[in-house]
């Protein structure tokens, strides 16, 4: 079994929930390649794909919707997971963003589960304009990212996979 974990991450927290995702697989035994989707030329030896993306401004980062477009055809033929990284806070995680929405690149695909991850914001990584958007939406600051939900997903994935295996 070999799976193809993409993600595209602005910052770097994005890829750290894939990396989590990638080690939970590998620890049920599965053939796991995590790559950024730009660098993915083809999904041949893939039986499986999880595509995960940052969250900016309501939308999937441009690499991870143009990976959806490139490899339309062959994400219809394989069983795909998606997630998203982005909102914040503890309580009430802010935005909410509409699974939908971020999912639609794979119109039309079949998705096994699309989960929206709490993230992370250290507002010394970002960019001006990004640290001004950040202020005046009142984006809090820290990492709420919850790792114990993270790996049960990764797990739940890992099991389904592995009951797929024909005996």
């Amino acid at each position: 079994m070999n799976v193809l974990v993409a993600v595209a991450s602005k910052h770097g927290s994005t890829r750290e929930i894939g990396e989590s995702i990638a080690d939970e697989l590998r620890g049920a035994n599965i053939v796991v390649d995590l790559k950024r989707p730009d660098e993915v030329m083809t999904l041949v030896p893939y039986d499986a794909i999880i595509l995960g993306s940052g969250i900016y401004a309501g939308n999937w980062l441009p690499e991870a919707k143009g990976f959806a477009e490139r490899f339309r055809a062959e994400l219809a033929a394989l069983p795909v997971w998606v997630f998203s990284s982005g909102p914040l806070g503890t309580d009430n995680p802010q935005p909410h963003d509409d699974p939908q929405k971020l999912a639609a690149p794979l119109n039309g695909i079949a998705i096994r589960d699309h989960q929206i991850f709490v993230g992370k914001l250290e507002r010394s990584n970002l960019g001006l304009a990004e640290r001004m958007i950040a202020k005046v939406v009142g984006a809090p600051e820290g990492d709420f990212r919850d790792w114990n939900v993270i790996r049960a997903w990764a797990r739940d994935i890992a099991t389904t996979l592995i009951a797929s295996i024909p005996a």
